[in-house]
């Protein structure tokens, strides 16, 4: 897969992450507020919620990047 197709797909996948949370902002207030009262383990909730936004927003800018042709300079390569 290129990588632009590979932003695309990524970028698609960003999107819906915001939209889906967009969509659940309240069912996600409730879990917390159920970890405030007790129940412990709904502390997971937004640490999974930011692992999946960071993993799917930085393949995002990674392709993005290398579609349109900036990648970093080889610091070996270049003495």
């Amino acid at each position: 897969m290129s990588s632009l197709a590979r932003a695309i797909v990524y970028g698609a996948a960003s999107l819906a992450l915001y939209v889906l949370l967009f969509l659940y902002a309240d069912e996600t207030v409730e879990l917390a507020r159920r970890a405030r009262e007790g129940e412990k383990i709904w502390f997971l909730v937004p640490i999974v919620i930011a692992f999946a936004f960071s993993l799917v927003h930085g393949a995002f800018t990674g392709s993005f990047w290398e579609a349109i042709g900036l990648r970093p300079v080889d610091k070996k390569r270049s003495k």
